[in-house]
């Protein structure tokens, strides 16, 4: 897994050694080579020539350098300049990036004073320069011993070990997780950051003389960063609901509502589903160019989201979180200026931006492709969603800034990488695991350069065919702070009779039914299974719950004698475009006569109205204790909601009350 170069600076031991320029590397590779054009005491001019040695096409090229303690690169030209502390990164400007086999291209800085040129250059994670060189020296440091962690927080590892020997001099050491190194230091101790909570990491450390040789790895040592505090007031354990952008239309379902009905105060974070892929421009889609015609299932591909719900629609004083209606000319209106105002009653509540779902994920094997893909659409993401810069709508609505502090992050829900089972249309490719991982690295690379507090989350299978297709469990937990894990739709039917619609199921139920007929038995305790097997730290797994159920119709035998029976399609829906699915409030309300079972063997929830009736399967107040005992028997992180339009309140008390 690709990481970020995390590191702090290392201090060589004279100044005519920091002013050499850097070897080339043998022939067959690209290489980057300084040298300085001028000088004059107080600063310099200096120059990289990146040269592409190999046989294949450079696709764009990142170069590390450290600056010893005292210096400072002020600007540059022809890349792009960022730097943390005493390390600076230069990145190819958009029109220099790609060099063909033998190509170079070079850019320039301005560094301070003239003694303090770069050192430890990196060109893609690699050296700049041959290894070894320096002279007579060819004998490297001893290997460092004693390597151990003497710190954790949610967000860092702090590491130490004991010095190394050498003939002339250790000039510093190098940490490594697996290939990469992620802290170079001139001392015997480092302290890698930006790293997820409740994260595990495996460190080695090597020596460094000032010749350039460098020593064997010494042993391992794994450390493990604390657990995340979360948003909210919920303590232990993460309450994430999602809240659905089209819920002011058919649900009537606001964001008020989360606040009069009390789940705000519950929550730990909310999830504002979802966002689209412009197909054109592999960005977070500019939604301006919005064409749904149908707000409760907009456009695949085409449609942008909703800029109205998001940021135009004029929220009226009985709509509005603090009774205040929009008015005309107020540049963030919608659901957007609805989340600030509810963020500003509930302080604690952060908000992600959920990017995808079953109907907007087509793009995210185009976007996650290619290193520079994933650059682009992560850094228009954070541009739209973080800094706010929302493009202005016809009505006046957006602009420069506007939208900055709505979102504390993002939730990626990919439906689904390496499989054909997502939306149809969708693309994929045997690559995406893969570049999956890498695209979650770059969000968790790019949130963490912007500072502490914000979150990556994503939304993962129950199926163990979906997990083997696209995610890499041992990598991808690296990035994420939670996963919100599927824990519902194992059965159910829809308006187009394509999914199950001859024989009734569970689509919730904890554990295994040994009756179920169906070829492949899902349970949420099979699917947490699949991810604590494989090593993933239980407390970032949060469990899915439903607040919503899945119907058939015309079943003639469904009450106590169980789940598994004849049916003949969906039932009807809370809308004709959603038949088989109604939210848990409009069960009771609208589905007269149906009787609740419980399946005390399997944890399941159902009710029948009668012979050749209705049958439906959902989670209630008692299966939603159950699992939250089951969540906190596991040491699991806690739940997830999808979603919110479909309680009134008795669900998410039932599970506020399990998870204190």
């Amino acid at each position: 897994m690709k990481r970020p170069f995390l590191r702090l600076v290392v201090a060589f031991a004279t100044t005519a050694l920091l002013s050499l320029p850097h070897l080339a590397q043998a022939a067959g590779t690209p290489t980057a080579t300084f040298s300085k054009d001028s000088g004059w005491g107080t600063g310099y001019q200096g120059k990289y020539t990146i040269t592409n040695g190999g046989s294949t096409t450079l696709n764009g090229w990142k170069v590390d350098v450290d600056v010893p303690a005292g210096g400072s690169i002020g600007s540059a030209w022809d890349a792009v300049l960022t730097h943390s502390g005493d390390h600076y990164t230069f990145t190819n400007a958009s029109y220099n990036g790609t060099l063909a086999p033998g190509a170079t291209v070079s850019f320039g800085f301005n560094g301070a004073p003239e003694s303090a040129t770069p050192t430890n250059c990196m060109l893609n994670g690699s050296p700049c320069a041959g290894g070894g060189g320096g002279g007579a020296d060819t004998s490297a440091p001893s290997v460092p011993a004693g390597l151990r962690v003497t710190g954790t927080t949610s967000s860092s590892i702090t590491l130490a070990w004991t010095a190394s020997t050498d003939n002339v001099g250790v000039t510093g050491y190098k940490v490594y997780e697996g290939s990469a190194v992620v802290a170079s230091v001139s001392g015997t101790g480092a302290t890698v950051d930006g790293l997820a909570a409740s994260s595990s990491h495996t460190y080695t450390v090597t020596a460094l003389d000032a010749a350039g040789n460098e020593s064997a790895k010494s042993a391992a040592v794994t450390g493990t960063t604390q657990a995340s505090g979360g948003g909210g007031t919920g303590g232990t354990y993460q309450k994430i609901g999602y809240y659905p952008q089209w819920g002011i239309y058919g649900r009537n379902f606001w964001m008020k509502d989360l606040d009069t009905n009390g789940a705000a105060g519950k929550l730990t974070v909310l999830n504002y589903a979802f966002e689209n892929i412009d197909p054109n421009n592999l960005t977070c889609f500019d939604t301006t160019k919005a064409t749904t015609t149908n707000p409760e299932d907009p456009d695949q591909g085409t449609g942008a989201g909703d800029a109205y719900a998001d940021y135009g629609a004029s929220v009226s004083a009985d709509h509005s979180v603090d009774g205040v209606a929009d008015t005309w000319d107020q540049k963030l209106k919608g659901n957007f200026n609805q989340i600030k105002k509810l963020k500003a009653k509930h302080p604690n509540l952060k908000v992600l931006v959920s990017l995808g779902g079953w109907t907007y994920s087509k793009f995210f094997s185009d976007v996650a492709k290619t290193d520079a893909s994933r650059k682009k659409f992560v850094g228009s993401c954070i541009d739209m969603f973080i800094k706010g810069n929302l493009p202005v709508s016809s009505d006046g609505t957006g602009g420069a800034g506007t939208g900055a502090g709505v979102f504390d992050g993002f939730d990626i829900d990919w439906e689904w990488p390496g499989s054909p089972d997502g939306h149809p249309g969708n693309h994929y490719s045997a690559d995406d695991k893969a570049n999956f991982t890498a695209l979650l690295a770059e969000f968790r690379t790019e949130l963490n350069a912007l500072g502490s507090g914000h979150l990556l989350t994503a939304f993962t299978p129950a199926d163990q065919a979906k997990i083997n297709a696209g995610w890499d469990l041992s990598a991808i937990f690296n990035s994420l702070d939670y996963a919100n894990m599927q824990g519902y739709d194992f059965h159910g039917s829809g308006s187009d009779n394509s999914w199950e619609p001859n024989r009734t199921g569970d689509q919730a139920n904890l554990y295994t039914d040994p009756n179920d007929p169906y070829p492949t038995h899902f349970s949420v305790d099979s699917a947490v299974k699949l991810y604590t097997g494989a090593g993933v730290n239980p407390r970032k797994i949060l469990v899915g719950i439903p607040f919503y159920g899945r119907g058939w119709q015309q079943v003639a035998d469904g009450g106590a004698n169980g789940e598994w029976q004849q049916a003949n399609g969906a039932a009807p829906g809370d809308f004709p475009e959603e038949a088989g699915t109604r939210g848990y409030k409009n069960i009771a309300a609208n589905v007269p006569g149906c009787t609740v079972h419980h399946n005390e063997q399997s944890v399941a929830t159902y009710c029948y109205t009668g012979a050749n009736g209705q049958w439906w399967t959902f989670d209630d107040p008692w299966s939603i204790g159950k699992k939250t005992d089951y969540i906190k028997a596991g040491n699991l992180g806690g739940a997830m909601i999808w979603e919110m339009s479909g309680d009134t309140g008795p669900l998410m008390s039932a599970l506020d009350s399990g998870l204190k």
